[in-house]
């Protein structure tokens, strides 16, 4: 890996060597950026920054839908020395002061669609400058920036220089500021890039919100090379399948988290869907059930489960197809930039096959969280991340997830793991989603209640689950309770938020 290489590097050598190539399309405006043009507005947009009094170190915010915007800012950001600061749209003017006032940007670019938002939070941090854009080219505060001013020379950087601060999608409670250094996010794109079999004709296409890691090292993939990238604003199953259908944009690669992949097999039109020009389709971000991966493969697709984590800087796992069908379920052993193993102590490795907690080290992992000393002490040990997963290795060194640590819970005197369970239930014709928790109980400490959405028209009572569970898990993993809701609630990146599932069943 080239230290001294940043990826606004790789945007001045995609200028210089096809300039007029296609960089981005997005979808929703049909905006569409050469090489030469996105490297044009990337350092008209640092110097008007520079301008504004922005300068190393300090944070830029964005606050939007995806647009090619967003990477302008991500690229001038960096130019300057300045740390990005993606925000999750979704969030409520509340949880968004609580991530702003700790993050401290001087700026906050806001698309259109949220300037209310905005406007609530501006309410509670009065010092915070704000400019709104259209993200589709048109007039707009953000669109005033640009001018022939352009700035041209990169502010000197090392590999250790705070690059951007992902904040993570608080699954078990407050939201962490994720520290990125420019080696990290060298080092994501060049893992996902030696396991894409990407080639002169691939082109990208990029669903997942850019304040998820996901979607971001999609882009730092299409930045280093050169592949143009179709950026969808948001998730809408029918547009993706037209998308992947439409023989110009001719979409090669693409990846999205299990609860896209179970809205597009579900869709009407998937059935009509060409996915022959796929050359790589993956998920991750939760556990994979089974019964996903076989609904795509015979559709002709093998889904590669990926694995990593907003502290790793993208995946650091992903199942290689030559593995299929026999580690169904199994993810490669590290890639490159990244180590891992799994522990059955803070001093034992567990043996082959044995569950334990998953540690990582290497160029993509974190130096920790920003302003939180405390939470970065306890997650780090001898230099090792610890990522809070439980998994196992095989004799190859192929990693599978099996759930998180928080999640397991024990009933009987024997732990159990809600990924497990669901995995069986997922098995049930009659369910949609399903998420299982522990609930306290009298007799065994605690006991699995499965959280169910049905599919319309389908029921289910607690005798059939048991009697389905009965050939496939042990019985004291075999859920006690059944509840049913209209659907589970998941955050930005599409993970199932149990804590709430947990609170509800606490009322």
């Amino acid at each position: 890996m080239n230290h001294d290489a940043f990826y606004i590097d790789w945007v001045e050598t995609q200028a210089r060597m096809q300039p007029n190539k296609t960089a981005f399309i997005e979808y929703h405006s049909r905006r569409k950026f050469t090489w030469l043009k996105f490297h044009e507005r990337v350092s008209q947009l640092a110097a008007a920054l520079n301008q504004r009094g922005i300068e190393r170190g300090d944070r830029v915010a964005y606050l939007g839908l995806n647009s090619a915007d967003t990477i302008e800012i991500l690229c001038a950001t960096q130019r300057i020395g300045a740390v990005y600061v993606p925000l999750n749209f979704r969030l409520t003017p509340d949880e968004l002061s609580y991530i702003i006032g700790d993050a401290e940007p001087k700026l906050l670019i806001c698309d259109h669609a949220f300037a209310p938002v905005a406007l609530a939070v501006q309410e509670q941090l009065p010092w915070l400058a704000t400019i709104t854009t259209q993200c589709d080219g048109t007039a707009s505060g953000y669109e005033s920036l640009f001018s022939d001013k352009r700035l041209n020379q990169t502010v000197g950087l090392d590999g250790d220089t705070y690059a951007m601060i992902m904040y993570s999608s608080g699954t078990t409670g407050r939201p962490k500021g994720v520290i990125y250094t420019h080696r990290m996010m060298q080092a994501g794109a060049l893992n996902i890039q030696q396991t894409s079999h990407i080639d002169a004709h691939s082109t990208f296409y990029n669903v997942m919100p850019l304040f998820h890691i996901g979607g971001m090292q999609s882009v730092l993939l299409c930045l280093y090379t050169g592949r143009p990238m179709v950026l969808a604003r948001a998730f809408e199953p029918g547009e993706m399948l037209a998308c992947i259908n439409d023989d110009a944009l001719a979409i090669t690669h693409l990846g999205a988290v299990p609860a896209i992949w179970n809205a597009l097999a579900a869709h009407p039109d998937c059935d009509a869907t060409n996915f022959t020009r796929i050359a790589s389709a993956s998920t991750g971000a939760e556990s994979v059930p089974p019964a996903l991966l076989d609904t795509w493969m015979q559709k002709g697709i093998v889904l590669r489960e990926v694995y990593g984590l907003t502290e790793t800087s993208g995946i650091i796992c992903i199942t290689r197809a030559e593995d299929l069908p026999e580690k169904l379920g199994y993810t490669s052993p590290p890639l490159k930039y990244c180590d891992f193993k799994v522990m059955r102590s803070e001093q034992k490795e567990a043996d082959n096959g044995e569950l334990g907690e998953i540690w990582m080290r290497g160029a993509m992992v974190t130096p920790g969280y920003w302003r939180r000393d405390d939470a970065t002490e306890d997650a780090f040990y001898d230099g090792w991340f610890r990522s809070g997963d439980i998994g196992r290795l095989d004799p190859d060194g192929c990693l599978a997830i099996e759930d998180r640590i928080k999640d397991m819970y024990i009933s009987s005197g024997e732990n159990v793991y809600p990924a497990e369970v669901e995995a069986a239930l997922y098995e049930l014709a009659c369910i949609a989603e399903v998420a299982v928790i522990g609930v306290p109980d009298d007799r065994w400490g605690e006991v699995g209640c499965a959280v169910v959405v049905l599919k319309a028209g389908e029921s289910l009572t607690l005798d059939t689950l048991q009697e389905h569970c009965a050939p496939r898990l042990a019985k004291y993993k075999w859920p006690k309770q059944l509840k049913f809701w209209d659907a589970l609630p998941r955050n930005s990146t599409g993970k199932v938020q149990k804590f709430i599932l947990r609170q509800e069943h606490r009322r």
